[in-house]
């Protein structure tokens, strides 16, 4: 679900081009000089503009929806099938505590 949903998503087209060097490894060294002549350091940065969230968050959103009605579908059966075997190569899912600590009771 991960993969059909959220990887392979205009989050790969954000994702994309070259990716800063940092020496010290942390990026605390590097830095983005915007047109009003701010220098902000790259950890502090945003790097996804509201207009770019908001159309992967609706792509996300479409794409789980259509994952849990459409499940049984033979067509994206087969499309998950293509992609299990890269998913495979993933780490193990863990519960995220951080999810179930925020829902009201």
């Amino acid at each position: 679900m991960a993969m059909l949903c959220v990887r392979n998503t205009q989050l790969e087209t954000l994702h994309a081009g070259p990716a800063p060097i940092t020496r010290t490894g942390d990026y605390s060294d590097v830095f983005v000089h915007d047109a009003d002549g701010r220098r902000i350091p790259w950890p502090e940065a945003s790097r996804i503009d509201d207009n770019e969230m908001r159309a992967l968050m609706q792509e996300i959103v479409n794409r789980l929806y259509t994952f849990h009605l459409e499940a049984n579908d033979p067509k994206l059966q087969a499309t998950i099938e293509r992609w299990m075997g890269v998913a495979m190569n993933w780490d193990e899912p863990e519960i995220d505590a951080r999810m179930i600590d925020r829902c009201p009771e």
